[in-house]
């Protein structure tokens, strides 16, 4: 067991003594605060900030993450506020400790809701100061080595959030070697049984393997020493989750996975690395289609290698990943590869002791995780988002200009939209790949160029989220369709309760604000723009709140018998997602039409005559007269029914006149009467009763219809 000494010992290589000297005196202070607590394995409670610091000291972190180590808990789990934190050790370390701590002063209903806020939390911590994250994640791995002494229940539930969370965000980050040792820690809490059997599994074939791999790594050596080429050849070995992942998803078995030989070289330079390439690829045969240079294009996380997978000595599949030092240690440290603790980390920046490159990528992500959370309905969307968005594999697709964008496997050129900006995502409408129209819910792969089309008028579609990848663009489709569906709520309320008022001789603009806010506080709505989507969405009767601020005025007006009274809701196709269309009767411009407030929906429309309104019709709270704007634009569904004659040829000659009189097909379905006679349905998209006339007139030219008409439910 590690102890202060051990630490001070490990700090001395890097940092300044007065540097040791405040990371022992939070050990003490940590000490004394945690005073009497014991851990669930009955040892003293400071030994876990003590192992959190030393994981962060390991990785060369600076003595304020080292401090916010030994203290991480001190927020949480004692009487100590984060401001008494501050006056002993800066508002630096209180900060850092304050964004690890969870919501412990807030009761939560469930579990789920909790993660997901403690999560959100820590986000916002995590753009004020990425070292958040890298505690947290330290915290996270002693958590999961000393998982053994909780409940089976527990632990798999603390296993399960390590594998779906925290495990991919190392990877996201760039620290394999947190990554790893997490995922295999999870697999042991999630299924300890499986876990046990591979790893006897691996142990047991270590020993047939042991003289191949020592031969292919003394043949991969002795070719670098003959082309004079500086590098050094390690055998690498597969973790446990990775084994058990690939069995399941390419369902081969152990033997078949534990085939493949693993190796890394480790070089001096970039140009060593490609020279090696070429060495290697003259010593071994390369399996075509295998080969990845992740040098010239890195992985969105910072990794940079080259991969190739080759056929060995006597079959042998073998694969081999050459990088430097540099990109070696990057792959295991990620972001924290370099953050060795220099005088300007003293600044306000805390980030300045990082590469750019690494810097940039974890900003950047950073930044995508804040405006998910700020266009996120509640904890629980966002937490899905960052769940989605912890992508494991890439492809990289080039814009008009030639720059090369990351995106996750499977997006496509919604996702596409969305990475280069939101409002080219919002106003997208099609999309070129490679020069071709394509349709936007393609899947995009590895080197393919592509340019997004937009138009000033587009908006966003609820279709799309059946096929986009990438948790920006779906938190961002979600939000705008939240925000337009709220903005025509409002919109159709204010006209609604406006016809409401009309009885009374006014207008909402002309009633007084505070009977206003006096009905507002009586039905306890935040602000008028609540009440008036509560309105039209049908949640609260327009002629009833009417009725309401009429009293509140304290007049003796009565409703007013004129014109306005019987005055009609103009509709003009455009209102949204408000006002929907009735699928039993399939109502369009030119028919006579009314309309049925429905909770939670709008306004939805009826034609006059349909059934299935008629007991509403004298409910005069819900229904309410309608008539079609003389602008009404767009295309309206209508079902048409068909009996003709069974001919060869009969529906293809059917579509081509109702193509010619420039409707669409929705719809189309057949069903066989007799071998004679044969029933169409057809779904269309037409603009108005007129172009319906036209159409149904076209219909009528062919010689076997015998019966045409306009269907209702």
């Amino acid at each position: 067991m590690s102890t202060i000494e051990d630490l001070i010992d490990r700090m001395r290589g890097y940092l300044e003594p007065e540097e040791v000297q405040q990371v022992r005196r939070a050990y003490y202070f940590a000490e004394q605060a945690h005073d009497g607590q014991r851990r669930r394995s009955g040892e003293h409670y400071v030994t876990h900030p003590l192992a959190v610091a030393t994981i962060l000291a390991n990785m060369h972190m600076d003595h304020h993450s080292l401090m916010a180590a030994m203290l991480h808990d001190v927020i949480e789990d004692t009487p100590v506020t984060k401001e008494a934190l501050a006056k002993q050790f800066g508002d630096t370390v209180a900060d850092l400790v304050d964004g690890v701590s969870k919501l412990t002063q807030i009761h939560f209903e469930d579990k789920a809701l909790a993660q997901a806020e403690n999560f959100q939390k820590m986000a916002l911590a995590m753009a004020r100061d990425i070292r958040v994250i890298l505690v947290k994640l330290a915290d996270r791995l002693h958590n999961m080595r000393t998982l053994g002494a909780l409940r089976p229940d527990k632990k798999r539930r603390i296993a399960r959030e390590t594998l779906d969370i925290y495990a991919p965000i190392a990877g996201r980050l760039g620290i394999n070697t947190i990554r790893t040792e997490l995922e295999d820690l999870g697999f042991a809490g999630m299924h300890p049984m499986r876990y046990e059997r591979l790893k006897r599994a691996v142990q047991s074939g270590k020993g047939n393997r042991k003289q191949v791999i020592r031969e292919i790594q003394q043949a991969l050596q002795a070719c670098l020493e003959t082309d004079e080429l500086p590098g050094k050849v390690i055998g690498r070995e597969k973790h446990l989750l990775s084994l058990y992942r690939k069995m399941k998803e390419r369902r081969k078995s152990f033997s078949d996975i534990m085939d493949v030989y693993g190796f890394r070289i480790v070089t001096d330079k970039v140009d060593s690395c490609y020279r090696i390439l070429g060495a290697i690829h003259n010593l071994y045969k390369p399996i075509p289609g295998r080969f990845k240079d992740y040098i010239a294009i890195p992985k969105a996380n910072g990794y940079q290698s080259l991969h190739t997978s080759l056929i060995g000595m006597n079959g042998l599949p073998i694969e081999v990943q050459i990088r430097t030092r540099e990109m070696e240690s990057m792959a295991n440290n990620g972001i924290a590869a370099h953050w060795l603790y220099k005088k300007s980390s003293r600044q306000k920046e805390p980030s300045s002791g990082m590469t750019g490159a690494s810097h940039a990528r974890a900003r950047q992500w950073v930044k995508g995780l804040l405006e998910m959370q700020q266009r996120a309905g509640d904890s629980l969307e966002f937490i899905e988002n960052v769940k989605l968005d912890l992508f494991p594999d890439e492809v990289y697709v080039f814009t008009p200009k030639g720059a090369i964008m990351e995106m996750p496997s499977g997006a496509t050129p919604v996702d596409f939209a969305y990475a280069v900006h939101t409002d080219v995502g919002n106003s997208c409408v099609a999309a070129r790949i490679n020069r071709r129209l394509s349709p936007l819910s393609t899947v995009l792969e590895s080197g393919q160029s592509v340019e997004i089309i937009t138009a000033p008028s587009a908006r966003p579609s609820l279709a799309w989220l059946s096929f986009v990848t990438t948790a920006k663009a779906r938190s961002a489709i979600r939000h705008y369709v939240k925000s337009q569906h709220r903005t025509e709520s409002v919109s159709l309320g204010k006209r609604l309760l406006n016809k409401a008022l009309d009885n009374y001789g006014k207008q909402y603009d002309d009633i007084a604000k505070p009977n206003i806010q006096a009905l507002l506080t009586e039905f306890q709505y935040q602000n008028e723009q609540d009440l008036l989507e509560a309105i039209g969405l049908g949640n609260r009767v327009a002629f009833g709140i009417a009725r309401a601020l009429i009293n509140e005025s304290e007049t003796s007006e009565t409703p007013l018998e004129n014109e306005s009274s019987n005055s009609k809701l103009a509709i003009s196709g455009t209102e949204g997602m408000v006002i929907s269309y009735a699928r039993c009767c399939h109502p369009i411009p030119g028919d006579p039409v009314l309309g049925h407030i429905s909770s939670g929906r709008g306004i939805v429309i009826h034609m006059d005559n349909c059934r299935n309104i008629a007991e509403l019709r004298n409910d005069s709270d819900r229904c309410i007269a309608l008539e079609w704007t003389e602008s009404v634009k767009g295309d309206f569904t209508v079902v048409l029914r068909v009996e003709a004659e069974h001919q060869k040829g009969f529906i293809a000659e059917l579509a081509s006149l109702i193509t010619e009189a420039d409707a669409n097909i929705e719809k189309i379905t057949t069903e066989e009467r007799d071998a004679k006679v044969v029933m169409v349905n057809i779904e269309l998209g037409v603009q108005n009763r007129v172009h319906l006339a036209r159409v149904m007139r076209r219909m009528r030219s062919l010689s076997n219809i015998s019966r045409l008409v306009r269907a209702r439910r």
